[in-house]
């Protein structure tokens, strides 16, 4: 398995100092460019701010009261959304193409030397309206992007949360065979 995929995690403890380089942000989002999506309809659409800047200030403002007790530090923060409809109509499994485009994006901010979080918790709808998006645009997920930080400034609870051992399912429990249930790796 490919390095990047198992150093890759969701950490709290930004850099309240450290920067992302224009070219560096750039690199980030041609990362999402380059996904796979259905049909090759490419849904992905971003809402990107940096640190100091109205539209970061904006996004920070949409997200839950725990995101926003850490995310403040981040050097980025953006909205992934998606588009809907295009030329050809509604597009089918858009969540997906987002989904792999922000991969790319935590994937190649781990080849930089960056720290990437996604979050479900902020308030989509007023992202929306913040924003202006059309009708035919809906926020999925909010991201903070930045260089690593000092864990002591984090509130006790994620001091101990950003510490405790990561764990995923073993493939026993996640791929089957033949019928339900059944493993392929026993």
């Amino acid at each position: 398995m490919n390095e990047l995929i198992s150093k890759r995690w969701s950490p709290r403890a930004f850099s309240a100092e450290a920067t992302v380089s224009d070219d560096e942000l750039r690199i980030l989002l041609e990362a999402a460019r380059w996904a796979p999506s259905h049909g090759n309809s490419q849904p992905a659409r971003f809402v990107v701010g940096k640190r100091g800047t109205p539209t970061f200030d904006a996004i920070l403002e949409t997200l839950r009261p725990g995101n926003k007790t850490w995310a403040f530090r981040a050097s980025v923060l953006l909205i992934g959304c998606v588009i809907t409809a295009d030329s050809r109509g509604d597009l089918p499994n858009v969540e997906f193409g987002l989904g792999l485009a922000m991969e790319n994006i935590a994937l190649q901010a781990v080849d930089l030397g960056l720290i990437a979080h996604m979050m479900g918790g902020f308030d989509k709808t007023a992202a929306h309206e913040t924003f202006g998006m059309p009708e035919d645009v809906r926020p999925v997920v909010a991201m903070a992007l930045g260089r690593p930080g000092r864990l002591e400034d984090l509130p006790e609870d994620l001091q101990a949360r950003e510490q405790r051992e990561r764990l995923r399912h073993p493939l026993s429990e996640t791929v089957f065979t033949g019928s339900w249930g059944q493993s392929l790796f026993g």
